[in-house]
């Protein structure tokens, strides 16, 4: 088995559960307060992660930035992924948000010049007639 399939499985489970509890979440409290707790249980694996193994952050300026536009990014794409899910069918609002990759590959393309082949513009092209699909 190759070494990153085991943990790309378990993410994809983890992920699983993480497009499903907000679902939940939100029929109980409004999607701000369901972002200040998720935040609250992601300090909580953070902090974890740093007891656990003794880990020391890495300080370059760059890779600090990037990380805190991740976490930007994640916590607002978080956010009106809960004011959906509270509006919308789960099943539909994680499949359509679920699709962020394009946006991810089509970055990848431009500002890091990844090559985009035949078979991934099907798929993306694939995924874009989804939406359609799962919206109408």
């Amino acid at each position: 088995m190759d070494s990153w399939l085991l943990p790309a499985l378990i993410s994809l489970f983890i992920y699983g559960l993480w497009g499903f509890f907000p679902k939940l979440a939100v029929a109980h409290i409004q999607p701000t307060s369901a972002l200040i707790y998720e935040i609250a249980g992601a300090m909580l694996v953070g902090l974890g992660s740093l007891f656990l193994i003794g880990f020391e952050p890495e300080t370059h300026p760059k890779g600090i930035l990037f990380a805190m536009l991740t976490g930007i990014a994640g916590m607002l794409g978080t956010l009106f992924y809960f004011a959906a899910a509270s509006r919308g069918r789960i099943s539909v609002v994680v499949s359509m948000t679920a699709l962020y990759p394009l946006i991810t590959i089509v970055l990848a393309a431009v500002f890091l010049r990844e090559p985009i082949t035949v078979k991934q513009l099907f798929g993306m092209l694939f995924a874009l007639i989804a939406i359609v699909l799962f919206t109408s």
